[in-house]
């Protein structure tokens, strides 16, 4: 990773005591900041490590145990508008943080750093804000997000050490709200048990409705419980695909995100869309057979870690046509997502397991 530093009066510390993390993006992308925490931690025990979040992804970081404090910034609500960024900023500066640490690229996070007085704040190269930034570190555009975010602590840490992969802990509660509804619905034998999330918010990151039933069939027909993943806004969704499909069972806006967690946990694989389930997956050691189409892996944001597979057409001049997916496919054929069949990712998901996951 190459690092490059702005012109600053204020030196980096040595020993940093008060350091915070600001991630306002999607849940997903707090997951995969989760190790810059734990390698923060890790090398300062002392300091005081806290991130700001949204309200949506704070629930994902409870009883981690590599933060201090889970701060939120509800920026499309009660924080949104300038009034509202100088309010959290004013709460921010009150903290008197000395270092913060900015993964998020946006305008609005680099902003809300430098107004809270916060006086090493580093971030990316490619940040909207870079301007307010005092150190710089260069997106590197082919790693993966976990390690790119990791290399904004190169200027701290030349050597990152142990540990380094995003892990999510679900709460004893948890535990036993997961096991009651599996249990409820007959679902008891952990090696049959296959994950399945079929939401996304983006349109052309998701694989069709129909061929997503037509996978869950398969996996039912030959012996396997599937329990389908998602959020509340997944909800009617899953709801039409276990209609069509009598033995599926449906938690989408049953659960939390740490109770999709430990659900997921549970599960011998996950069958996922480019979106926040293949990475909650990852944090709780499950393996993913991901589904990529407007979006491609090369963007950093594949599954972490060994023992997973991403299904894609490779070869589309169209593809990828666009870093989050879009509405509707622009030249109107999707085919990085037609063709794509069932039977390619049952085979694909009957080999994975196959091979011992």
């Amino acid at each position: 990773m190459k690092a490059c530093r702005m012109k600053s009066s204020h030196p980096l510390p040595s020993e940093p005591e008060r350091i915070l993390i600001i991630q306002t993006a999607f849940p997903g992308d707090v997951i995969l900041t989760i190790p810059m925490a734990q390698a923060i931690k890790t090398a300062f025990p002392l300091s005081r490590t806290d991130m700001l979040v949204t309200p949506l992804a704070a629930s994902l970081l409870s009883g981690n145990p590599w933060l201090n404090e889970v701060l939120e910034f509800d920026k499309k609500g009660m924080d949104s508008g300038i009034g509202g960024l100088l309010s959290v900023a004013g709460k921010l500066k009150s903290r008197e943080y000395g270092l913060a640490l900015i993964p998020h690229r946006s305008l609005r996070s680099a902003a809300l750093a430098a107004l809270a007085g916060i006086s090493v704040r580093i971030g990316f190269h490619k940040s909207a804000g870079r301007f307010l930034l005092t150190q710089v570190v260069h997106y590197e555009h082919g790693a993966h997000e976990v390690d790119r975010n990791l290399s904004l602590l190169n200027i701290l840490l030349p050597e990152i050490k142990e540990p380094n992969f995003p892990w999510l802990y679900p709460s004893e509660n948890d535990r036993l709200r997961v096991e009651e509804f599996l249990t409820s619905h007959g679902m008891t034998e952990p090696a049959k048990l296959i994950g399945v999330a079929p939401g996304t918010v983006w349109n052309t990151k998701r694989w069709p409705e129909e061929r997503f039933a037509e996978l869950c069939y398969m996996f039912a027909s030959d012996g396997f419980e599937v329990l389908l993943i998602g959020g509340r806004e997944d909800a009617k969704l899953c709801a039409r695909i276990s209609n069509a499909v009598s033995s599926v069972r449906s938690a989408a806006g049953e659960f939390s995100f740490l109770e999709s967690a430990e659900a997921i946990r549970r599960c011998r694989l996950l069958v996922s869309n480019d979106s926040a389930p293949m990475h909650v997956a990852r944090a709780v050691e499950t393996p993913v057979l991901a589904i990529f189409g407007a979006t491609v892996p090369e963007f950093g944001f594949s599954p972490y870690g060994s023992g997973n597979r991403v299904m894609e057409v490779k070869g589309l001049k169209c593809r990828p046509c666009s870093i989050h997916g879009g509405k509707k496919c622009p030249i109107t054929t999707f085919q990085c997502m037609l063709n794509i069949t069932p039977g390619d990712v049952y085979g694909a998901a009957r080999q994975m397991m196959d091979e011992g996951v």
